[in-house]
C-alpha cells in the first residue's frame, strides 16, 4: 500500500464549512486527541447507532494512515440521560432496569458488554481509554462548581442549568438562529428556564416521592443571587443529597 504521510490530510471544517488543511493541536505535529460520544448503555444498539461508531473508526484510521498517533477517548453514558430532550423525564438507566428487573448497575455492564462485543463483530478498533460517566461524578461536580464561579450557572427547583446566554459564540457550530427558535413546539419546555437553548447540569430527585436509583451528594458553593439561594435552600432541606452554601455570606 502507498504511502501518504507525506501529504496534506484536508477534513471538513463544521465551524468554517470548507475544507481545512488538518494541523494538530499538539506542538510535534503527530500526536492527535480524539473524543467521541459512546452509547447510552441501557438497551441493545440498533444498525443506526452503530453507524456513527463505524463513521468515527473510519475517521481514526485515516488518522492513523497518514502518520498520526491517534489517542482515543470513548464515554460511556451509565447515568444521566433522560427520556426527554427538554431536560424532563426518568432516567434511561431506571426505565431499562425497569423493564428487566435489574439493578441499574447490572444493566449497565450488561449493555457495555455487549456494545463492545458489537463493535469488535464490525471490526471497529477500540478505543484507546473507554471511561464511564460513573466513574467520573467528582470531575463533573467540579467542572459545575468551575462553570457557577464564572457566572453561567442558575438554579432552578428540579436542578442546576447551564444560561446560554452568558456565552456570546453559542450555538456556532450548528450556526443556530438562536433568536427565532419556537421554543415549546416539539418538546415541552421545563418550567422557568430563561432561554430555550439552556440545558442541565446536574437534575435533583424530586422532593416528595420516588428517589432516583443512581444519587450522588453534591456539594458546592453558590455564588448566585440570595434569592436563588433561598429556593435551594427550600429544595435541599428534603433532600440529604444536596449541600451548597452560600459563599456571599459566608463568614
Amino acid at each position: 500500500m502507498a504511502s501518504v504521510q507525506n501529504k496534506s490530510l484536508v477534513l471538513y471544517n463544521t465551524l468554517t464549512r470548507a475544507k481545512d488543511v488538518f494541523t494538530p493541536i499538539d506542538a510535534s505535529g503527530k500526536k492527535v486527541g480524539m473524543y467521541t460520544c459512546g452509547p447510552t448503555v441501557y438497551n441493545y444498539q440498533h444498525i443506526g447507532n452503530l453507524r456513527s461508531f463505524l463513521f468515527e473508526d473510519i475517521l481514526k484510521r485515516v488518522l492513523r494512515r497518514n502518520g498520526f498517533v491517534v489517542k482515543h477517548v470513548m464515554n460511556i453514558t451509565d447515568v444521566g440521560h433522560l427520556t426527554s430532550d427538554s431536560d424532563s423525564g426518568e432516567d434511561k438507566m431506571e426505565k431499562g432496569a425497569r423493564r428487566e428487573g435489574k439493578s441499574v448497575w447490572d444493566i449497565a455492564k450488561y449493555y457495555t458488554d455487549v456494545f463492545l462485543a458489537d463493535e469488535e463483530k464490525m471490526q471497529i478498533l477500540r478505543p484507546d481509554i473507554i471511561c464511564k460517566a460513573t466513574d467520573h461524578i467528582k470531575e463533573q461536580i467540579a467542572q459545575i462548581q468551575e462553570l457557577m464561579n464564572r457566572g453561567f450557572v442558575y438554579a432552578l427547583s428540579d436542578g442546576l442549568y447551564f444560561d446560554t446566554s452568558k456565552l456570546n459564540d453559542y450555538g456556532k457550530l450548528a450556526r443556530l438562529d438562536i433568536k427565532n427558535l419556537q421554543a415549546g413546539i416539539r418538546v415541552e419546555l421545563v418550567a422557568g428556564k430563561r432561554n430555550p437553548t439552556d440545558f442541565a447540569l446536574w437534575k435533583f430527585s424530586p422532593a416528595s416521592g420516588p428517589q432516583r436509583l443512581m444519587e450522588w451528594t453534591v456539594n458546592l458553593h453558590w455564588t448566585g443571587t440570595d434569592e436563588e439561594f433561598k429556593k435551594l435552600q427550600e429544595y435541599a432541606k428534603n433532600n440529604k443529597h444536596v449541600i451548597i452554601e452560600d459563599v456571599n455570606n459566608a463568614e
